[in-house]
């Protein structure tokens, strides 16, 4: 491995880590492509294997600092990810079965609508102080099974993490606000990574190398990333609306370079 390659392995993870700190998802999303046209990984199966394992473990460090700010709501955020754990399992190996060419369009169409969908109002009504409880059970789970489950699969179909998936369906399913919506994605991100980032290792499509490179870089990236949003606080509108449109973006290059 080339110190060209090596420093930009180090700078992905970087930027998979501040953005995963920063806004709670979204790093996955880059990685595939950061790792395909940045870092050269030319196979899209061995990019998505590689980012599964580098974006689990750079949320797992990511949750630690929202779980200490005590922004999680773990009851909803285990079933959520039970479920999509199912549904990423199935993703997976539908992924590795699909023309590396035809996943690298869909993924680049994905990304599009994605970033679409971050423009969007959210108009919810919030509740702060939801929590998947016996009286709660009979409301929450008929929501939170079904939108993990989906979550899940698409998760596991292109390799990512799926926070920009994760946030907004928590939202819907349960009302919390985005602050809440944030850190307990990252819970259902490191499962849902695990059980994608499992399936592709087992089929040896992982480059660990440049996985230690980018957990190294991401690390840095989520201290930063944290931090920043902490400084940021109330300017997180435009900050999401100025990803959203980096997202589109690099979904219609990635799509037109594709076809």
């Amino acid at each position: 491995m080339d110190t060209a390659t090596i420093l930009a392995a180090l700078v992905s993870g970087g930027v998979i880590g501040l953005i995963l700190g920063l806004v709670g998802g979204g790093g996955s999303i880059l990685a595939v492509p950061l790792l395909i046209y940045g870092v050269g990984i030319r196979s899209p199966h061995a990019a998505i294997g590689t980012a599964a394992v580098a974006v689990t473990a750079n949320a797992l460090a990511s949750l630690i600092g929202h779980a200490r700010a005590g922004r999680v709501k773990w009851r909803c955020a285990s079933v959520f990810a039970a479920s999509g754990m199912i549904g990423a399992g199935l993703g997976a190996e539908l992924g590795k079965a699909f023309d590396g060419k035809r996943l690298l369009v869909l993924f680049g169409l994905v990304m599009i609508g994605v970033g679409l969908s971050m423009l969007r109002k959210r108009r919810t009504v919030e509740a702060p102080n939801v929590r998947l409880t016996r009286d709660t059970a009979a409301t929450l789970l008929p929501r939170l099974v079904p939108i993990g489950m989906g979550v899940g699969l698409a998760a596991g179909f292109f390799g990512i993490g799926g926070g920009f998936l994760i946030v907004p369906g928590l939202v819907v399913a349960t009302a919390m606000p985005l602050p809440f919506a944030i850190g307990t994605s990252l819970v259902v991100v490191s499962a849902l990574g695990l059980t994608t980032a499992t399936s592709y290792a087992l089929s040896g499509l992982v480059d660990w190398g440049v996985t230690a490179l980018l957990v190294a870089g991401g690390v840095g990236g989520t201290i930063a990333g944290i931090a920043l949003g902490k400084l940021l606080g109330t300017r997180k509108g435009p900050l999401e609306r100025g990803f959203a449109a980096m997202v589109i973006a690099i979904g219609a290059y990635i799509t037109a370079s594709s076809i």
